[in-house]
This record gives structure tokens, sequence and C-alpha cells, in this order.
């Protein structure tokens, strides 16, 4: 890769407040490999060993980024698979069809994912390599089957944690989503499940208002008001919780919730089984909303401009459609 091809994969500000690399966790949704084959490829990739927890959930240790997580994406299989290899329970002819005839059903169903560590912004791109030998190996992904929601979710981390950094990632999210979704052609099952929901109308309005400037307790209790869920497009609770985890915990109990001081944005497809698709494909559009939210007067600009569409009783249409304005104000 040349050095203008990497640079392409930066954002301006690659530095926590503390002089760190910034970095991003990844998580790849699909189907159609054996969890054997994936937890090979990762090996053969990027060095580590292979530790077996149960048939549902393997850990790829010590590797050069540190330790992957591959797992199937669905609680009851892993409890049931926790429980043999525990053995919490007397061995049973039925609980081990029952377990074999899940296994196969989910296939159909629930995604494999693999959960990658936290990986240098610079270095990202070295996951592309992942990508595209499970597509060779028949890695299906979220338009292979009605019922394939899959996606792909990017976890990056912050420059720093002011409120008013936060506060100017929200705005830039939600002046770009439309452009966004329109360029990822976001699947329709995926729009139907619950876990991509966009924010509210009332919500992005007041955090669009460049009059809002909230503190850090305010800010979060805003949020928690119109979002005390995981389902948002751009799920924020693992950041709030990293802020003020008492907070978060005393409006939303949910034990999947951790703290970490990135983003959780879950809307990309996983377009795996797509020649041209990697994962170039979302964090360049992601990078947009990097290069929005630390341009305040191109982000004030776009706001003013969004809040008069949001709060029009008619939304425009054609060519005066907010994604139409957005898509002209990136170019301009």
């Amino acid at each position: 890769m040349s050095r203008d091809e990497q640079a392409s994969w930066l954002p301006e500000r690659l530095t926590t407040a503390s002089g760190e690399n910034r970095r991003v966790g990844v998580e790849i949704e699909f189907a159609g490999v054996e969890p054997g084959v994936i937890a090979g490829l990762i090996v053969e990739l990027y060095g580590g060993s292979c530790v077996e927890k149960t048939r549902f959930e393997i850990d790829v240790i010590d590797t050069r980024f540190g330790d992957f997580k591959l797992e199937l994406d669905s609680a009851y299989l892993k409890q049931l698979a926790a429980q043999e290899a525990a053995k919490l329970a007397p061995p049973s002819q039925l609980g081990s069809i029952t377990a074999d005839l899940l296994a196969r059903a989910s296939a159909l169903l629930v995604p494999w994912e693999i959960v990658a560590p936290p990986i240098a912004f610079a270095e990202v791109q070295d996951l592309c390599e992942l990508v595209a030998r499970l597509r060779q190996r028949g890695a299906l992904g979220t338009r292979h089957a009605l019922q394939f929601a899959f996606g792909v979710h990017l976890n990056p981390e912050l420059p720093d944690l002011e409120h008013g950094t936060i506060v100017n990632y929200l705005r830039a999210y939600f002046c770009l989503y439309d452009w966004i979704v329109a360029r990822e052609k976001i699947d329709p099952m995926r729009k139907l499940t619950p876990y991509i929901d966009h924010f509210g109308k009332p919500y992005i309005r007041r955090v669009i208002d460049w009059n809002y400037r909230p503190s850090q307790q305010r800010l979060i209790d805003d949020y928690l008001e119109y979002n005390p869920t995981r389902n948002r497009s751009l799920d924020m609770l693992p950041l709030f919780t990293q802020l003020d985890e008492a907070r978060v915990r005393a409006v939303v109990d949910d034990d999947r919730i951790n703290a970490r001081p990135t983003f959780h944005y879950r809307l990309p497809n996983c377009d795996i089984d797509n020649p041209g698709w990697n994962l170039d494909y979302p964090w360049q559009l992601w990078l947009e909303v990097e290069k929005l939210s630390n341009d305040e007067s191109r982000l004030r600009e776009f706001c003013a401009a969004y809040r008069i569409v949001i709060d029009s009783l008619i939304p425009p249409l054609g060519r005066n459609s907010w994604l139409q304005q957005s898509a002209a104000l990136l170019e301009g």
C-alpha cells in the first residue's frame, strides 16, 4: 500500500489526549464458513494460537494485534455449550442432539462473529486480507439471504472525551446520516430489525442546535431521556458508561453494555460475499464523520441547513431533499 493510499485510511486526529494512538475495534458478522477455518485464517495472517472455549466460542490469542474472539452470535447456544464444557449437567443424548440441531439451524439464521481487538487506525486496513480470505472460503453476507441481517460494527476510539467533542461527533453523524445510508444501501431486513434504529427528530433537533452546549452530565441525561437503549445506529452507551457508569446503569439495565472510550457504530452492512466490497467501504464513510466533526465552521453550516429541513412541515424532495443538500455541501 502506497503512502497516499495509507493516508486515505486515516483521520486528521490520530492520537488521544494522552498522546496514544487512536484505535478501533471491528466486529464482522457472516455465515458460510466453519469456525475452525475462520480461526485458522486469523492465525495464518496474524499469528497466535486457538483456544476453543466451547463449540460456539473460540479465542485466538497472542496475535500481533492482541486477542480475537470468534463466537456464534446466540446467547442460548453459547450458554448450552458452556454447560456442556463445564459439565454442569450430566451427559444427555437428548441435550446433545438438541445442541447439534440448534447449531445446524443457526447456520440459516445466526451469524458467526469475529470480534477483533482494538487496532491502531494506521493498521486497520490489515484486516482487509482476512475479509478477502473469508470470501474465498465461501463467507456469506448481508444480502445473501432475506434473513441474513448481518452487519459490521466499528468501535472507533475518540480523540478526547471532552463533551464538546462528543456533541460535534453526534452533530456530524446526524447531518451525514441520510448520505451514509444512501451509499451503504442498507439492507431492507436490517432496517426492519430494531438494532440499527435511527435517532428521533426531537433529539436530533436538540443536538444540532448550535446553542446546545451541555455539561457532561446534561449530555448523558439528555441522551438517556431520548435513547434508553442499545438499539441505535450509533450506540453511545459504551462511551457514556465509560464516563459515568452509575448514571447509565440507573436508566438502562443491560449487562451487554461494556464501558469503553469509543463509539459503537452499528449501521454498516456486511457485504463480505461481494468481490467489490471490503472494510474500506464502511470505514471511508465513517471518516467523513471524522472530517466534519473536526471542522467547526463547516459543521455549523451543515447544522444550520439541516435545522431548516428538519423543522419543515413538509420535508423537501428531489434536488432540495436533505440527501441532495448534504451531498452538495460535502462536495462544496
